[in-house]
């Protein structure tokens, strides 16, 4: 049976260059980068290696780049470092409705320490709107943190024109890259962003690592704490094999970005057009062309979204509901309700993201097997029997 993985959105696989770098750091380059002797000094020099090729890919300096254990833990102290490091100046934070948990869950937990937080709406694609935020801004406000393309539908926001609003006010601007970063063109100032997070396991590195860009300048404090670690700004041994892969995962990913970019627009096209044409009732999620090159979405209406990747599953095709983080949830997506999608029809999504080593088969293939899964989830489902039984009545209109 065919297998075809179509959740890079939720993990890559370790590229076998990246792996290869790494098992020397596991057992050859084995030092602690903060002893002085030359076991030390060779995992230093590994490290600024990786820090100088994760900042080249953003357009930032080394001493800029903080490594984490990853997207999470980057969004967590870029904004409790920031509201914390700033909070004489203020107490009120904007975000949008449609951020990650690692977002919308730390600015929840602030709410309990006496921050104000601002949750934006979004449009019916899922756009964040520049007048919005200019219209949430108060004089206390203090950190904006909008995603740069959401990990559930795709769509790309406009970061830079709200960095440009958030520089005209003095406001420090945060946004999660981590859907971003190593798949479309990333750049620090050109985004006008003080705080940028990333991960490494986007972008064919390990798990367990990632970064968060801290503009020279900006205040902010570590939510940790014990040792002189990343300048102060996060203590702990650094993890060496992870971040020297993420180094390595950069240095590839911003060499393949151009051609895997126009590759990827051109398979997700098809996979949209593919399911649009061959399939009734079903939509695509998200903004048509301000959308990552290889994501896509799709809400099939009078079926269970839980259903359908099942069944995909037992074709071999790996998909996903929306954010690995939240599968394990019944309730619908957060970002599709915020979208002004119906309950009943945020149930029957599902998210498909393409990587490097899709290809064209791969596409004709779940585009064979697709339409039938789902004439069967529907032959079973009161909703969809009674809309066909109503095609030509007056009762559709109610169902």
């Amino acid at each position: 049976m065919r297998r075809v993985y179509l959740d890079h959105s939720a993990t890559t696989p370790v590229d076998p260059e990246v792996a290869e770098l790494m098992v020397k750091y596991l057992t050859d380059t084995f030092g602690n980068p903060s002893s002085v002797h030359s076991f030390g000094r060779e995992a230093k020099k590994g490290l600024e290696e990786a820090r100088e090729k994760v900042a080249a890919l953003m357009g930032a300096r080394p001493d800029e780049i903080v490594f984490t254990s990853g997207g999470t833990e980057a969004d967590n102290l870029a904004i409790m470092g920031t509201a914390f490091a700033n909070r004489n100046k203020g107490n009120h934070i904007i975000t949008s409705a449609i951020e990650h948990h690692a977002v919308l869950d730390t600015c929840e937990n602030l709410k309990k320490h006496g921050f104000e937080v601002t949750f934006l709406p979004v449009d019916a694609d899922g756009l964040v709107k520049v007048e919005d935020v200019a219209e949430a801004i108060t004089d206390k406000t203090i950190l904006i943190t909008i995603m740069h393309a959401n990990n559930e539908v795709g769509t790309i926001q406009p970061i830079e024109e709200i960095g440009r609003l958030a520089q005209e006010k003095g406001i420090i601007f945060h946004t999660d890259a981590v859907q971003t970063y190593g798949r479309i063109p990333v750049n620090v100032d050109k985004l006008n962003v003080n705080l940028l997070s990333a991960s490494s396991h986007k972008i064919y590195g390990p798990k367990g690592v990632g970064c968060l860009y801290i503009r020279k300048g900006t205040r902010i404090q570590p939510i940790a704490f014990g040792g002189g670690q990343e300048r102060k700004r996060r203590p702990g041994t650094e993890n060496m094999p992870g971040i020297v892969g993420f180094g390595k995962a950069a240095e590839l990913a911003g060499k393949r970005m151009q051609e895997e970019m126009e590759r990827l627009t051109k398979l997700r096209d098809k996979l949209i057009d593919g399911v649009l044409n061959r399939i009734d009732d079903v939509q695509l999620n998200g903004h048509r062309t301000k959308r990552l090159p290889g994501h896509v979405n799709f809400s099939f209406h009078y079926i269970e979204g839980e259903s359908l990747l099942l069944s995909l599953d037992m074709k071999g095709i790996a998909a996903s509901s929306g954010s690995a983080c939240t599968s394990g949830s019944l309730d619908p997506s957060h970002v599709l309700l915020a979208m002004g999608i119906p309950h009943e029809i945020a149930h029957g999504s599902v998210r498909m993201t393409l990587g490097k080593d899709n290809t064209e088969e791969d596409i004709d293939y779940v585009l064979e097997v697709l339409p039938g899964i789902v004439e069967r989830l529907r032959s079973m489902s009161p909703l969809y029997q009674r809309k066909e039984a109503c095609k030509h009545k007056e009762c559709y209109q109610n169902v």
